[in-house]
């Protein structure tokens, strides 16, 4: 009787799972990327509350269409995973408190960029600090005079701290100097530089790295005011961009526990503002004291659910080249003067090893800045010493921007489970850009910035991500970039795709719930403008969003892409008849609801002749038109459904 019993309960089991249930969606006739281990295309997807119930071809899919699905014929539009971007800053770029005026990057005359200040006329915070952003260091650098006294001309008592365009240092008053405490006999903070006037020995206004970090943090500790500019700024800035531009998770790249980040993005969540799947990176501050840092850093450990974690620490080990802070193994061939040859570093290699020793048990894995090679290979060794002392408990690091990687070290990535994370979206990337670089750090090291194709190669596990606002946030600029920056290209556009999906889901500790579309998965789906399979890759960058859905729910849809018509049944939901018409033209619809259709003619010299609201089954009057070939467009709530032509003739 068992196995009877058992093959019995089996048929059941089958019957009942495929008595399938009705789709809360339907895209057909699409194009579907789905990122999965076969890199394969399918033409149909179900949604089924927030997960995919079916992709396969067009005829799978009618089995989930029932009275109330959506159906929407995609016309061979591309449907591709949900974006991800695991590495971008989206509160600090989004919040009106970061900055009171953005500066030309491209100018630079100090006294220009003091004068757009100014002309911005910015009032102090709620901290009393005037705060901007966007001038180029070297502006400052290659100014004959003190670019402290070009601001104090203007604001002598109001404390001002304006970040340069890549975060890296910032221009501050005399103002700002006393009160941060910094004077002629002030000592440079651990991964940072006070640049000194040579002639006075007094501080000339341009601060390093973490030394710029300590008027940042001064000008927008956490109050009532700066809290809610963070808010609004992500709430109605941020989150409806990334939506925009088909991102459905995120890693936000620094988040400053000390100045509310945490309880910011816990809000937005419990809000139900929050429309991307979001992990949170805590801040390591270098000037704090190891042991205190770690056990607040392992209280704020929180597995999470599907939208927010905070699973991830963030650490710089080095700062960047075009400021000669960046950590190499040799000498820079122009370091600016400052009193270090080759670069510095925010956290030593023991130092960042002890960290990951204590925290990666409970969870956490860390996102580690290293931009020059010294610091790549320290970040590498800091993670296999913690691999030594803790073993294999299947953590996630990675190391961010890898722009200069040792040949020795490329395959060290692949054999210490390191995720090579890099952001190409920004020109300056591109290799024409790459002797500029040279000018700073030789030939030898800035002839394969960014190697993603050497990495790729050594078999790395290889995502790309933004750093916005550093660079743009478009991640079809990045796909392009990544093709097209030969020698350091990858192979295929699928390759690129699974950079910022499958590949970046991993990063998150979600792949098995999303970054690709299969049955199971979170309905995380975008719909874009364009094959990028198909077109030359030099036009990828131009791809636009039609419609973005996180989780079952449409977040985004541009004005091209309407859900108002079941149109599974027909290709085209609407006929004319006859075609061949004298008087009057019919109109048939294969929607019950047809109330706010409207339908335009055009002539053959593309003049509209007639524009009104039909109705199922209703007939139109022509008998004023001249014969000839007409196109009638149907739009509805002003987007564009589809066309028919017809012609009269008498």
């Amino acid at each position: 009787m068992r196995p009877f019993f058992l093959i019995v309960t089996l048929i059941l089991a089958s019957l009942y799972c495929n008595a399938q249930s009705p789709a809360d969606y339907v895209f057909y006739n699409a194009k579907i990327y789905t990122a999965d281990a076969d890199q394969s295309f399918q033409t149909a997807i179900a949604v089924t509350d927030n997960l995919i119930s079916y992709i396969g071809n067009d005829d799978g899919s009618e089995d989930y269409i029932g009275d109330e699905t959506v159906v929407k014929n995609m016309y061979e539009k591309l449907l591709l995973p949900g974006l991800h971007d695991v590495h971008m800053h989206p509160l600090e770029a989004s919040s009106s408190a970061s900055a009171s005026c953005i500066l030309n990057s491209q100018d630079f005359n100090v006294e220009n960029l003091a004068l757009q200040l100014v002309d911005c006329d910015p009032q102090p915070n709620s901290n009393g600090w005037i705060t901007a952003w966007g001038h180029s260091i070297y502006a400052l650098i290659e100014y004959n005079g003190v670019p402290k006294d070009v601001l104090d001309q203007y604001f002598p008592n109001t404390p001002v701290a304006i970040m340069e365009e890549t975060s890296h240092s910032f221009w501050v008053n005399s103002a700002a100097l006393e009160e941060l405490g910094i004077d002629e006999t002030s000592e440079d903070p651990v991964g940072g530089h006070i640049v000194f006037d040579p002639f006075t020995n007094e501080p000339n206004g341009l601060l390093l790295d973490n030394a710029g970090d300590w008027a940042n943090q001064a000008a927008l500790s956490s109050t009532d005011e700066i809290n809610n500019q963070n808010y609004d700024g992500l709430a109605e800035y941020g989150l409806p961009l990334l939506a925009s531009n088909g991102i459905t998770s995120i890693c936000e790249g620094r988040t400053y526990w000390k100045r509310g980040f945490l309880e910011i993005w816990q809000e937005i969540y419990d809000n139900e503002e929050l429309t991307v799947r979001t992990n949170l990176g805590l801040w390591m501050y270098p000037d704090d004291e190891d042991v205190e840092q770690q056990e607040i850093l392992a209280e704020f450990y929180d597995a999470g659910n599907d939208f927010l974690r905070t699973n991830q620490i963030k650490v710089y080990i080095d700062g960047i080249t075009t400021n000669g802070t960046a950590a190499l193994d040799q000498p820079y061939v122009y370091y600016f003067g400052w009193p270090f040859e080759q670069g510095l570093n925010y956290f030593s290699e023991a130092r960042l090893a002890e960290y990951i020793t204590e925290l990666e048990p409970l969870g956490f894995d860390f996102h580690i800045h290293a931009i020059g090679n010294r610091g790549v290979h320290e970040a590498l060794n800091a993670i296999e010493a913690a691999r030594n002392t803790n073993g294999e408990l299947g953590a996630r690091h990675r190391i961010t921007h890898v722009e200069i990687v040792n040949d020795a070290d490329l395959a060290r990535f692949a054999e210490l489970n390191v995720i090579a994370d890099a952001q190409v979206a920004g020109t300056w990337t591109n290799p024409e850009f790459w002797p500029e670089t040279a000018e700073l750090v030789g030939d030898a090291l800035s002839e394969r910035l960014i190697p993603i194709k050497s990495l790729y190669d050594a078999g790395a596990h290889l995502t790309l991500s933004s750093d916005w606002d550093v660079s743009a946030l478009n991640p079809f600029v990045g796909i392009q970039n990544a093709l097209t920056r030969a020698p350091e290209n990858l192979p295929y556009v699928e390759t690129a795709v699974d950079a910022y999906t499958i590949k970046a889901a991993y990063v998150m500790r979600h792949e098995e719930n999303t970054g690709s579309l299969e049955i199971g998965k979170w309905a995380d789906i975008i719909c874009v403008d364009r094959d990028i399979f198909t077109i030359p890759t030099n036009q990828i960058s131009q791809t636009q969003l039609d419609m973005t859905m996180v989780d079952g729910e449409i977040v985004y849809s541009s004005d091209n892409f309407s859900l108002g018509l079941n149109e599974h049944s027909n290709p085209n939901p609407f006929t004319i008849s006859p075609s061949l018409a004298n008087s009057f033209i019919k109109i048939t619809g294969t929607s019950k609801n047809l109330g706010n259709i409207e339908i335009h003619i055009y002539d053959a010299a593309g003049k509209q002749v007639l524009s009104q609201t039909t109705f199922n089954s209703d007939s139109i009057s022509i008998s004023h038109l001249a014969e000839g070939i007409y196109s009638a467009l149907f739009t509805q709530n002003q987007s564009e459904l589809s066309t028919k032509k017809f012609i009269i003739s008498r």
